[in-house]
């Protein structure tokens, strides 16, 4: 293991708000230099350096990484930055699909190769990407859950490329989560929509941002080093007797 990996870079992407930030402020708390990218800016305080970043901009992506990775010595790296865009199979808007493509999946691809290199250096790296129980199948996902699977792909052929140089990379699937945009329209708390949603779920409640962030703190940790290339999902049991990817 790299020396003194506790004070390297921890880079967020997705970082102004639910889990994305959840996860910083974990990763703060735990000593970590906390770099979060996101297109907006927090509505509260950043427990780190932020930086405001359009990841559908793939010129502007390059740029804003490689000047990070100028700056600070990155071992640690959560790629949860997502967009969503409803979409079927017959009405589906390609642009939509580009969108996804770019800021779901291969923004975490430009992340990797910006910082796998200070990680190789150390000996030492965590990668985890954020995916979704709608990797799985869900009605109108057709564009996100695209963009989600392909993330699980990618997690396990990046995991064992860089295996033998001490970085792991894993992916956390999470389920329903009371952030911004699962409230949205008719996911409020007390509309009979919700009710329905959550009597379906099997611990008949909607997980938390935090309880991401702790799923993610045992993927960052230096004694997760033997478990690599894994999918957790974080769903409150939606994904029990479903086929797993």
């Amino acid at each position: 293991m790299g020396e003194n990996t506790e004070k390297a870079g921890a880079v967020v992407t997705g970082a102004n708000r639910g889990i994305g930030l959840a996860i910083a402020r974990r990763l703060a708390a735990q000593g970590h230099h906390v770099i979060g990218l996101a297109r907006t800016s927090p509505k509260e305080d950043f427990p780190g350096e932020f930086v405001n970043l359009d990841f559908s901009d793939s010129a502007a992506t390059r740029e804003v990484l490689a000047g990070i990775a100028a700056r600070h010595k990155v071992l640690r790296l959560v790629n949860n930055a997502a967009r969503f865009f409803y979409g079927e199979v017959e009405t589906a808007e390609f642009a939509h699909f580009e969108n996804l493509v770019a800021v779901n999946l291969a923004a975490n691809m430009l992340t990797m190769q910006a910082f796998v290199p200070h990680m190789r250096a150390a000996g030492f790296g965590r990668i985890v990407n954020m995916g979704s129980r709608s990797a799985l199948g869900k009605h109108g996902r057709l564009l996100y859950g695209m963009t989600k699977a392909g993330i699980v792909g990618l997690t396990r052929n990046a995991a064992l490329e860089l295996a033998p140089f001490g970085i792991t990379v894993n992916c956390i699937s999470p389920g329903p989560i009371e952030t911004e945009g699962f409230t949205a329209g008719n996911m409020a708390p007390g509309t009979p929509q919700r009710e329905a949603f959550v009597n379906a779920i099997p611990v008949r409640r909607v997980g938390q941002p935090e309880e991401i962030a702790a799923a993610c703190m045992y993927f960052m940790s230096d004694e997760a080093g033997y478990t690599t290339g894994q999918t957790l999902n974080v769903c409150g049991g939606l994904t029990i007797g479903v086929a797993a990817i």
